[in-house]
C-alpha cells in the first residue's frame, strides 16, 4: 500500500555573503590584513589610499545610455554612479576617537634563525660519524619534537630507517648513537621522557655532593620524588631535610623542555597585536579601535574610466559587452568588501563597547573581584545581535587596557549565589581561591575540603567537588604536589 506523507521543513540559509561577513567579524587584526592583502590582490576594481576625487564624475549621470532594443544587454542594468560614488572616503572612518593611532605597526614580528633540526645537525659534524652512525643520528635529530624529546620507540625507528632511509640497523646500534645525541646542546634534548631529561642534564653540571644525590633521586627514586614524598627520600637515602631541599633545588633549575629554550625553534612565535585598546581618561572609559582595522578603500580610477568610456562609446563591440560584465562582477565584490569591512568594525565596536560598560567596574580598577557574572546573552541581548557573532568577537580577539592585554572571553563568566543572596562571578571565587593557595603554609597545603570551609567562611557556600574543578581550571596542583620543604 503506497503512503505518501506531506511534510513541512522550516530552515534558515545564509548567503555566501553573509557567511563571508560572519568569517570577517571573527578574524582579529593580524588574520584581517592578510584577509585584506588578498582580496587587493584578487579584485583590481579594488584600490587603497586616498585619491584626488574633484571633478572625476562630472561628466557622469544617471541617465541611461541610448541603445536600440536589440543592442541591450544584461550590463547596461549598471548604474556606474551607484558604484562611482562609493569611491567616496567610507564614513565609517570619520569617527576619530574609534580608531588608535597605530598605523603604522605594519610588520608581523616572528621568531628568527636557523630551525631547531638544523641547529643540532650542525653540531652533529663535530663528531666522527661512520656513514651509517651518520644517518641514524640525523634521523634521531628529525624525529627531536619541538619540546626536545625523541617520543618514539627505537624499535619503530628501527623499522623506519629501513623503510625510509634503506638504512638497516639494530637497536642496540641506534642506543648506541642516541648516546651521542644526548651529547648536543641543549642539555637534555634527545630524552625519551622527563627522567631521562632531567638526569642528562644533572650529568652534565659540575658534580658536587647536591648535584650527586639530585642524581641519585632523579635514577633511582624518581615516582617517589614526583609525588613529593619527601619523607621516604630522606629515609631512603639517610639524609636530613636540608640535604634534601638543596638536592631538590638543584632539580628545580633544570630545564624539564630544552628545545623550548631554543629561539631558533621550527614553530613561529606570534606576538599579539591588541584589537581595542582601553583607557581611563578622567575618570572614565574610553574605547578605542585598532585603526589598522579601518582601511581606506575604494573603487579603482582605472576601472572608473573603463565604465565612462563604455557609457560614452556608440558602437558596442562583443569584447566591450564581455568587459563591462567582468567590470560589473568585480565592482559588485569591491562595493560588497567595502560595505562588510563598514559592518565588521562596526560590529566588532558595539559589541566590545557594550562588554566595557558591563564590566565598568573592573576595566576602573583591574580588579578580578569586581568582574560581574555575564554570559554571551547577556551582551547579544543589550546589542541585539546574535549570540554566534558575540561568540566571535571574544573568542579571537584582545584588548588592550591599563592592567595588561586581556583575551575578551576571559571576562565572559558563569555566576552563583553568596551567602547573601547576591549573584557573583565564578571570577571572583577563582580570584580569591588562588590567593588563599598563594597565601597558604606550603609545608601543610591546603586540602580542597579546607579550602571549601575557608571559601564558605569568606561567604562562598560552594562544595568540594566545585573547588576541585576550580582549581584545576586554574591549573593548580593538588595539596600534596604543591608541598615543599
Amino acid at each position: 500500500m503506497l503512503k505518501q506523507y506531506l511534510q513541512f521543513k522550516l530552515s534558515q540559509k545564509l548567503s555566501p555573503q553573509q557567511i563571508q561577513l560572519m568569517k570577517l567579524i571573527q578574524l582579529p587584526t593580524q588574520a584581517f590584513e592578510q584577509r585584506l592583502k588578498q582580496e587587493l590582490e584578487e579584485n583590481p576594481a579594488l584600490d587603497t589610499g586616498k585619491e584626488d576625487k574633484e571633478n572625476e564624475y562630472e561628466d557622469m549621470d544617471n541617465s541611461q545610455d541610448e541603445y536600440d532594443d536589440n543592442e541591450k544587454i544584461e550590463a547596461e542594468d549598471i548604474n556606474v554612479d551607484d558604484y562611482l560614488s562609493d569611491d567616496e572616503i567610507p564614513d565609517y572612518r570619520t569617527s576619530v576617537n574609534n580608531y588608535s593611532a597605530d598605523d603604522d605597526e605594519k610588520s608581523i614580528p616572528y621568531a628568527s634563525g636557523t630551525s631547531f633540526t638544523q641547529h643540532l645537525k650542525t653540531q652533529l659534524n663535530t663528531y666522527r660519524l661512520n656513514d651509517e652512525e651518520r644517518d641514524i643520528a640525523e634521523f634521531l635529530v628529525g624525529s627531536v619534537d619541538e619540546s626536545g624529546y625523541i617520543r618514539r620507540e627505537l624499535s619503530d625507528i628501527m623499522d623506519d630507517l629501513a623503510f625510509t632511509q634503506n638504512v638497516y640497523t639494530t637497536e642496540e646500534k641506534i642506543e648506541h648513537v642516541l648516546k651521542i645525541v644526548h651529547q648536543l646542546d641543549p642539555a637534555g634534548v634527545g630524552a625519551r621522557d622527563l627522567q631521562e631529561c632531567l638526569s642528562i642534564q644533572l650529568k652534565r653540571k659540575e658534580q658536587s655532593p647536591d648535584v650527586a644525590l639530585a642524581l641519585n633521586i632523579i635514577n633511582n627514586a624518581f615516582e617517589r620524588f614526583t609525588k613529593k614524598h619527601y619523607k621516604k627520600l630522606m629515609s631512603k637515602f639517610d639524609i636530613s631535610e636540608e640535604q634534601l631541599k638543596d638536592a631538590i633545588h638543584e632539580i628545580e633549575r633544570l630545564n624539564p623542555k630544552p628545545g623550548g629554550s631554543y629561539s631558533g625553534n621550527t614553530r613561529m612565535i606570534e606576538h599579539v597585536i591588541p584589537d581595542f585598546a582601553i583607557k581611563i581618561v578622567n575618570g572614565e572609559l574610553e574605547l578605542t579601535l585598532n585603526g589598522r582595522n579601518a582601511p581606506e578603500l575604494h573603487v579603482s580610477r582605472e576601472y572608473n574610466n573603463m565604465l565612462k568610456g563604455y557609457k560614452e562609446s556608440k558602437e558596442k563591440s562583443k569584447s566591450q559587452k564581455d568587459a563591462v560584465m567582468f567590470i560589473k562582477q568585480k565592482l559588485d565584490a569591491a562595493k560588497w568588501f567595502i560595505e562588510a569591512i563598514k559592518q565588521r568594525q562596526q560590529t566588532l565596536f558595539v559589541t566590545m563597547s557594550s562588554i566595557m560598560h558591563y564590566q565598568k567596574e573592573y576595566f576602573l580598577t583591574g580588579d578580578e573581584r569586581n568582574l560581574r557574572p555575564m554570559i554571551l546573552k547577556d551582551i547579544a541581548d543589550e546589542i541585539e545581535m546574535d549570540v554566534s557573532t558575540v561568540s566571535r568577537v571574544a573568542n579571537s580577539k584582545y584588548v588592550d587596557t591599563p592592567y595588561g592585554t586581556k583575551l575578551i572571553k576571559e571576562f565572559f563568566s558563569e555566576s552563583m549565589t553568596n551567602d547573601q543572596g547576591e549573584e557573583v562571578s565564578t571570577r571572583e571565587i577563582k580570584k580569591i581561591l588562588e590567593t588563599v593557595i598563594e597565601e597558604e603554609n606550603k609545608k601543610k597545603p591546603l586540602t580542597d575540603e579546607a579550602l571549601a570551609k575557608i571559601l564558605k567562611e569568606k561567604g562562598y557556600p560552594i562544595a568540594r567537588r566545585t573547588v576541585a574543578k576550580y582549581r584545576e581550571q586554574l591549573d593548580i596542583s593538588v595539596a600534596r604536589l604543591r608541598k615543599e620543604l
